[in-house]
């Protein structure tokens, strides 16, 4: 069942534990991240990137996820959200589209800049009651790691700020924040190493419910830590598509003459699925339906 996301994510703070944000792009994934969900009795947040929506096509891609968790979802709760819309279209859009919280992800600009955007979306969103998540540091992944290399960027300065932190969460008043302490966007087991005691400043600087960006590559012994230090929802997405690449590439070179959708799409299907029944557990979202 489709809910708002404070319902859950409130629940998440008064049980100590984290709620999964799963990226979707079309019926597929879609369906193995509910059917995750139902297995694991495990509420969820489905989230579509503004790429997805592109690829997908805003009415589309949202009926999807609306349709799977009404008639597949039956008493699990499925919130539905914008992941990193960059502009203040993407977040009306999206709300008018139905979505119960959008990102205005305002990071790559000057900080106050940041807050105005986000001021405007956050706005927008609470006068037609939709949640509204912002975002304050650099959060690497491909492109960011190689400036590194070239020692064009320090780490340390993609981090974020835990007092800029607090000034940036009051002026807005988003009601979740996603931050960078050493989370990336992409695979990187190895690197991704979360300075939790950064995590711990910030905190106790934003009375928000903390958002985990980039989780994919991140030690699950280092996710559940960041739980404990206020983060109530975790990110994922690369790994979710290397299963399911994995397993249509398997699928696809076991049987050359296969044309059958269905039979070809489904073992990928239940390899994503795998992979977020996995993550509930380690969010200890499992069990709290």
């Amino acid at each position: 069942m489709l809910v708002h996301i404070k319902e859950i994510i409130m629940r998440a703070q008064r049980g100590g534990y984290a709620i999964g944000a799963f990226n979707t792009q079309d019926l597929e994934i879609t369906l193995a991240i509910v059917q995750a969900a139902v297995a694991q009795r495990s509420p969820v947040i489905i989230q579509v990137s503004e790429s997805a929506i592109k690829y997908a096509s805003l009415k589309a891609i949202t009926h999807i996820v609306q349709t799977i968790a009404k008639n597949q979802a039956d008493g699990i709760p499925v919130a539905l959200h914008l992941d990193h819309g960059k502009s203040f279209l993407s977040v009306s859009e999206c709300v008018k589209a139905g979505f119960s919280s959008i990102h205005i992800d305002g990071s790559d600009l000057p900080f106050d800049e940041n807050i105005n955007l986000t001021k405007e979306s956050v706005a927008y969103a609470h006068k037609r009651n939709v949640w509204a998540q912002g975002e304050l540091g650099t959060i690497l992944g491909k492109e960011g790691l190689i400036k590194i290399e070239k020692r064009e960027l320090e780490i340390k300065d993609c981090f974020t700020d835990p007092a800029l932190a607090a000034k940036f969460a009051q002026a807005t008043k988003v009601d979740t924040f996603a931050m960078s302490i050493g989370n990336m966007h992409g695979m990187f087991v190895g690197l991704e190493q979360l300075d939790l005691a950064r995590l711990k400043k910030i905190h106790a600087k934003v009375k928000l419910p903390l958002v985990l960006h980039g989780a994919s590559g991140v030690e699950h012994g280092e996710i559940k830590k960041a739980i404990k230090l206020g983060v109530h929802i975790v990110n994922i997405d690369t790994e979710m598509r290397q299963a399911w690449a994995t397993a249509l590439r398997r699928t696809l070179q076991a049987d050359k003459k296969e044309i059958d959708l269905r039979k070809i799409l489904a073992p990928a299907t239940a390899a994503v699925q795998a992979v977020v029944e996995e993550k509930m557990k380690v969010f200890g979202s499992s069990g709290k339906v």
